[in-house]
């Protein structure tokens, strides 16, 4: 269980224009958010309206942004490069549309490897690793390469291999917008109950009402600001 008593992560006033050609897009306008330990907050708008770059900002994956990001009390718009590649191996964990797994590693091993590139030991990382995979019920299918999996049981691996790592906050970008509606309601059930079973937090991008109201709250990205 995660312990950090203060926001998990705080955005203020973030913003994030892009230029193309005379053209001055204004993505995020002035971003103010903040989520607590142990919630579970979708981020709701429809395709375009920048929720990928919202994720983007608060999981330190690129630059150009303007205002604050603060994780876990840390202010990470400042940090260098060591210092914001430390803040997302030691709080953050991420789950995309596409699973990306490693075509070449079983399902144990995709969620082995990022424990061990966060200096865990590989016993413990295996027994991790088995425990996630069992309780999103695929206890029999940890010696099956991604190929071997279907496109569900395929995205509860990338899920695992999220929370592997424990982290605080999980950032997840449309985790279930490559599944069918029956696939993906049993998903994001499996999803939302290993999240709160860990205590971890989690913000997901979504352009589904349905789904976002089984989430602890709801912010909706329309015009580059949240209501």
């Amino acid at each position: 269980m995660n312990d950090f008593s203060g926001p998990v992560i705080e955005l203020r006033r973030l913003t994030r224009s892009f230029q193309q050609g005379d053209v001055r897009i204004d993505v995020l306008r002035g971003v103010d958010l903040k989520v607590q330990p142990g919630e579970i907050v979708a981020l709701l708008g429809p395709s375009g309206s920048g929720k990928s770059t919202l994720l983007q900002a608060v999981g330190l994956l690129e630059g150009g942004f303007g205002g604050e990001i603060v994780i876990a009390g840390q202010a990470a718009e400042k940090s260098d490069s060591a210092a914001r590649t430390e803040l997302r191996r030691n709080h953050l964990g991420f789950v995309y549309q596409f699973h990306h797994l490693l075509p070449d590693f079983n399902a144990l091993e995709n969620v082995v490897l990022p424990q061990l590139v966060a200096d865990v030991d590989k016993p413990d990382a295996e027994a991790r690793a088995e425990d996630l995979l069992t309780a999103l019920g695929l206890g029999e299918r940890l010696t099956h390469r991604p190929s071997q999996l279907s496109g569900g049981e395929q995205q509860r691996v990338a899920v695992a291999r999220g929370l592997a790592n424990r982290p605080k906050l999980v950032l997840a970008d449309e985790p279930t917008g490559n599944l069918d509606e029956a696939t993906a309601d049993k998903v994001l059930e499996q999803f939302l109950g290993l999240v709160r079973g860990e205590g971890s937090a989690a913000l997901i991008a979504t352009h589904n009402e349905r789904l976002a109201a089984r989430m602890d709250r709801v912010v909706r990205l329309h015009d580059g600001l949240l209501a």
